[in-house]
């Protein structure tokens, strides 16, 4: 009975922040490119800055907003589905969970509504505004991965005396963390590339459609550069985060390249179809790239599954999976960036076949980077099974003893009204689309 009130307060944790984390993203990089646009009409006062601030300062607007709304219920659930997490974890949760109040919601919700009721008469006062909130944005990002970041390499604590709960003994290691600032410095870049392809495909269209032509190209090739940076950076940060997860945590480096035996010198196969019973299916191995990607040695040694205790591993498949299709979505976006920078310099204006065949296909590809940003969070939180704080405390143990059929209803009602936000969402969107930037300043 407690393993399916487990998997229900997990599947209802999972549900929750995958939809909150639908807005985040895109929050992070277009509040940056919107800040970049309210100063550069600040500095120019060029009426197509003013526009394109205008027309990207309302989407974001939309998201920002029920990033918000769907923020809150995450908070709910640590008190009602993780009781014995929250107390075991007070301590140090409290602190990142403060100040991300504290400083990165209060700066960001300030300034927010200052850069929201003031015209563009003050141009100055618009563009500090909204890189205030774009900082904030950020600094938000940092408070909220420190917590995630001790859950995944715990550091900086000391166990209380009846060893039931962590205390906090050194922040500074905990903010110094180095499982930190890999997972933020990817976060971010994720974040970038997200919301570049999205800028991409909704310039496109305009440029589809020849409707405000000379503002749209700007933000298109803007989209673009900032794509083939974000998309080429990607897996470099990604290779080095992925040789300290295998540092750190061996067993989810084991899982994510579905490793059975330990050994050096590991093959990375090309086709391979794992189960978490250890009858993998491999075929056309590259020598050595295994123990490379896990190591950052070619001759690294990888400790194998088998050499671990079957109820301290995690999911495999699951974890090999989300891996690989994160990685394969990863070379698609290099080449969808590495495609758009040749044409946007070979053909300015994106009137040529070959470049509306582009914007069709980028148009397409709008929902890649959220699944890609999906299976990644999956690696990282499916893979630190069964541990909710690695090494420290197992998920079994951190889940409140809720009736199954209250977390059944729960979750029911949770997804009907997330179905009715995303909806709802998606109506703003498209009709903030559709206004074009003649729109009014406070849409």
């Amino acid at each position: 009975m407690i393993e399916d009130i487990v998997l229900l307060s997990r599947l209802q944790f999972a549900i929750t922040v995958f939809f909150h984390f639908i807005f985040v993203p895109l929050t992070i990089g277009l509040g940056a490119m919107v800040a970049g646009f309210e100063v550069k009409y600040w500095k120019t006062q060029q009426e197509k800055w003013k526009k394109l601030a205008q027309f990207w300062g309302n989407l974001f607007k939309i998201n920002f907003a029920f990033g918000i709304v769907t923020g809150f219920a995450m908070t709910f659930q640590f008190g009602t589905n993780w009781g014995p997490y929250s107390e075991f974890m007070g301590d140090v949760f409290a602190s990142p969970l403060a100040l991300e109040a504290l400083i990165a919601f209060f700066l960001e919700a300030t300034f927010f509504g200052i850069w929201l009721f003031t015209n563009h008469k003050r141009p100055a006062l618009k563009a500090v505004s909204m890189v205030l909130v774009s900082v904030g944005t950020m600094i938000s990002a940092i408070w909220i991965i420190t917590a995630n970041s001790f859950m995944q390499n715990p550091v900086g604590y000391q166990m209380a005396e009846d060893g039931t709960k962590v205390l906090l003994s050194d922040i500074g290691a905990v903010l110094t963390n180095p499982y930190l600032w890999y997972m933020l410095i990817h976060t971010l870049i994720a974040a970038y590339l997200l919301s570049a392809l999205f800028m991409a495909a909704v310039s496109g269209y305009f440029l589809l459609k020849k409707s405000n032509t000379d503002i749209f190209r700007t933000s298109m090739k803007l989209g673009v550069y900032v794509l083939v940076i974000s998309a080429l950076l990607l897996p470099c940060f990604g290779m080095f985060y992925g040789h300290y997860v295998g540092d750190v945590q061996p067993v989810k480096a084991a899982a994510m390249e579905a490793v059975w035996e330990s050994g050096s010198d590991l093959p990375m196969y090309l086709i391979q179809i794992p189960s978490d019973s250890g009858n993998t299916v491999q075929a056309i191995g590259i020598p050595y790239l295994g123990s490379f990607l896990l190591t950052g040695d070619l001759h690294g040694e990888v400790t194998g599954l088998n050499d671990i205790a079957e109820e301290d591993r995690p999911p495999v498949a699951m974890t090999f999976f989300s891996f690989r299709i994160m990685v394969i979505l990863g070379v698609v976006f290099i080449l969808e960036a590495l495609a758009g920078l040749y044409l946007v310099r070979k053909d300015p204006a994106m009137e040529s076949p070959k470049s509306r065949k582009y914007i069709k296909l980028i148009l397409y590809s709008v929902p890649l980077p959220y699944l890609a940003i999906a299976f990644g969070w999956a690696v990282a939180e499916v893979g630190r099974q069964p541990w909710i704080v690695y090494g420290l405390y197992r998920t079994a143990e951190a889940v409140s003893t809720v009736p199954a059929i209250q977390i059944i209803f729960s979750t029911g009602l949770l997804l009907l009204f997330y179905l009715l936000l995303f909806f709802l969402f998606l109506y703003l969107m498209v009709k903030a689309v559709s206004a074009g930037p003649e729109v009014a300043e406070h849409a």
